[in-house]
This record gives structure tokens, C-alpha cells and sequence, in this order.
């Protein structure tokens, strides 16, 4: 187990740390206030650059697959109980409409340990003294980047290391905001993602066809996951709130340029002929 903690701290902890620093260093050089903050917002933003291709090509993936929706739970009852039958045809319109099912699961898996190593870094240097964070940094990362005394802990006046949670007594709408944003911004990526299957695709649905499992789970899943990690930021401490939500903010702006509004279409629209009476 120590051997697998050490190669993860190698290969990912130790890089992100760098560079980390190294946006940090920038921005102090230039008198940046805040320089801690908007070095977390900085990483997330360049490794959302780096995992753009990768989160691109997923997005696409995904994209395909929802519009074959509709046509695999009806080869799914019109087959029903022909397993073999209902994997031949899954298989042809998979290869018809140039789709596979495993370019999605490739970005994802990238991306799993980058969230985990973000996530021991941000923990590590939010959860320390000033002079452990000092002895923590120095003993990782190259000279250049190394610090003789500790940042401003804070952001706008927010410590970094402090929780919604434990901001309720000081600084209570700011503790409300903080979940409330983070599950905002989840639900509008989670609506965009799932997306509702192009018009011009017909599709014959069989008799009695209900909506399949997944179809359901995606649907449920774009209010219930807000929900979580919403839930999850009130406990957290901001530093981690902070990365998420610029992560997330990106992702809803990556989504946008590839499939546009996508599930979100429809709340849209709604919302203008609100806005409009």
C-alpha cells in the first residue's frame, strides 16, 4: 500500500504541486492578492486544457450514444429475451452510426487519478501550519518554486481551509452560497450532458416499451447528483469548492461549444417565455 501511495505521490501529487507553485510564483511576482486562490482556479484551468481533447472526444462519445438511445431499448424489447439477437444488433448500430461504447470510459479513467491527486494537494496544503506548509512545499518542489514564509490562507476574505460548515457562525451567507453555487453549477453540466435524442432520428418504439434503466438513471441522476455534491461542499473546505466549480464552469462552457445546451434546452426555453410575460 505504501508503495502504491508512493508512486501516486510521485507521478501525480508531486507534478501538481509544481505546478502549483510555479503559478503561484508568477502571481506573487507580480503582487496578485490572493495569490493561493487563484493559483487553484489556475491549475484547474490548465489541467482542464490539458484533458481537453481527451474530455472532447468523451463528450462526442456520449453525444452518439444518447441519440441511439431511443434505438437500443427498442432492440431491447423487440428482442426481448434473444440475448444474442439483442447483442448482434447493439453491435450493428453501434457500427452504423460510428460509435464505441469505449472511447467514453478512457477520459474518465484519465481523469479519476488527477481528481484524487488535486484533491490529497489541495488537503495538504489547506490542513497544515504555516511552517509545516513551508517544509511541505520546499521538500517537492524545484528551487524556483520554493517559499520562505507561508501564503495568505484566505480568498476574498474566505479561508481556504475552512468549511461552509464551519463559516455558519461568521460568515453565513457565504456558507450558504458555497453548496448552493456548487450544486447549481452541477445541475446545469448534469442537464446539458444528457442530452434529448435528435428529432430527425426515427425511431419505432414497441409496444408496452417503457423507458429503460439507464434512460431513467440519467434523468434521476441529473437532479440527485447536484444534490450530493452540493451537500459534500458544505463539509469540505473552500479550497476544494474552489477547484471544483471552476472545473465545473469550464466543463459547462466545453459542453456548450460541442453539443450545445443539450438537456438544458428545454428548461431554457421555458425559462425565456417565463421572462417574457
Amino acid at each position: 500500500m505504501e508503495a502504491v501511495s508512493g508512486v501516486f505521490n510521485t507521478l501525480i501529487v508531486i507534478p501538481l504541486t509544481n505546478v502549483l507553485m510555479g503559478i503561484y510564483w508568477v502571481l506573487s511576482s507580480i503582487g496578485i492578492p490572493y495569490a493561493l486562490g487563484f493559483s487553484i482556479i489556475g491549475l484547474t484551468i490548465v489541467i482542464r486544457i490539458i484533458l481537453y481533447p481527451l474530455i472532447s472526444s468523451q463528450l462526442r462519445t456520449s453525444k452518439k450514444m444518447q441519440a441511439l438511445s431511443p434505438h437500443l431499448s427498442n432492440v431491447r424489447q423487440l428482442h426481448k429475451g434473444d440475448n444474442k439477437r439483442i447483442q448482434q444488433e447493439t453491435m450493428r448500430l453501434y457500427k452504423e452510426h460510428g460509435v464505441n461504447p469505449a472511447a467514453g470510459c478512457v477520459p474518465a479513467l484519465v481523469q479519476i487519478p488527477i481528481f484524487f491527486g488535486l484533491y490529497s494537494l489541495i488537503n495538504s496544503l489547506v490542513g497544515k501550519s504555516q511552517a509545516e506548509i513551508v517544509s511541505y512545499i520546499n521538500n517537492i518542489v524545484i528551487a524556483p518554486f520554493q517559499i520562505t514564509q507561508a501564503w495568505d490562507p484566505t480568498f476574498f476574505g474566505i479561508p481556504l481551509s475552512a468549511s461552509p460548515k464551519e463559516l455558519l457562525g461568521t460568515l453565513t451567507i457565504v456558507a450558504i452560497a458555497i453548496p448552493l453555487l456548487t450544486g447549481l453549477f452541477q445541475f446545469i453540466q448534469s442537464k446539458m450532458m444528457f442530452s434529448t435524442p435528435p428529432s430527425n432520428l426515427p425511431v419505432k418504439k414497441a409496444d408496452g416499451a417503457s423507458e429503460d434503466f439507464s434512460t431513467v438513471f440519467q434523468k434521476q441522476a441529473a437532479y440527485i447528483f447536484p444534490v450530493m455534491i452540493g451537500f459534500f461542499s458544505f463539509t469540505f473546505a473552500f479550497a476544494l469548492s474552489l477547484y471544483w466549480n471552476t472545473f465545473t464552469i469550464f466543463g459547462i462552457i466545453q459542453q456548450y461549444k460541442i453539443a450545445g445546451l443539450g438537456g438544458l434546452e428545454g428548461l431554457w426555453q421555458k425559462t425565456r417565455k417565463q421572462l417574457r410575460k
